[in-house]
């Protein structure tokens, strides 16, 4: 069977998805000052200069990976408010999209080393701070039509819910991967259910 050829469009896409792929795996084993943009290219199967066709250096390269992470946890957000449901689905389903993510952040330890990164580099902490700004104004859009779908007024404003629950969830998915005998699932379930349900759903647990 004759093989499609690829387009310059695709062929460039697929260049920097090997080169994200490749990153992720360095960036977990070195962490992000360890790796080099050699280690990154060899391991995509592309040479340095094809690195920096697609990026201007490390930084912009690792914004552009937790940028990807973040959109596929935002398209399970937006699968929850796909399809119309009562209040207690919806709920549960809330519930649940947390509870997993707390257990199974393949992209934890990025998220953990772009934070440290952020407290000893300047200008990677402006450029990681826009970023997060976004996410967080993203955030709060769900947390605002959530609200307007069940009925329910927040307590808090949307923007304070949103530190709230980053900060949660943060601390729960990093203490699950430290600890994961003891921060087991069921008890990250309850931890989440008791904030879901008195901060932000307004009943009790």
């Amino acid at each position: 069977m004759k093989r499609t050829r690829l387009t310059r469009e695709q062929s460039r896409e697929q260049t920097r998805e090997r080169l994200l792929d490749a990153a992720q795996a360095m960036f977990t084993k070195k962490g992000f000052i360890g790796a080099s943009v050699e280690d990154i290219a060899l391991a995509a199967g592309y040479t340095r200069g094809a690195f920096y066709s697609n990026f201007s250096g490390k930084a912009e390269l690792f914004v552009e990976l937790l940028r990807r992470d973040h959109e596929t946890m935002q398209a399970g957000l937006h699968a929850i408010f796909d399809t119309p449901a009562p209040r207690e689905e919806m709920e549960a389903r809330v519930l649940a999209y947390y509870s997993l993510l707390a257990q199974n952040n393949k992209a934890l330890v990025l998220w953990v080393e772009a934070k440290l990164l952020a407290t000893r580099d300047a200008r990677f902490r402006t450029r990681f701070n826009a970023f997060m700004k976004e996410k967080r104004e993203e955030l709060k859009a769900y947390i605002e039509e959530f609200s307007a779908r069940v009925g329910t007024p927040l307590p808090l404003p949307p923007d304070v819910l949103v530190v709230g629950l980053i900060g949660l969830c943060d601390g729960v998915q990093f203490l699950a991967a430290g600890d994961p005998q003891q921060i087991t699932q069921p008890l990250v379930e309850q931890v989440l259910s008791v904030f879901f349900s008195r901060v932000v759903f307004g009943r009790d647990p």
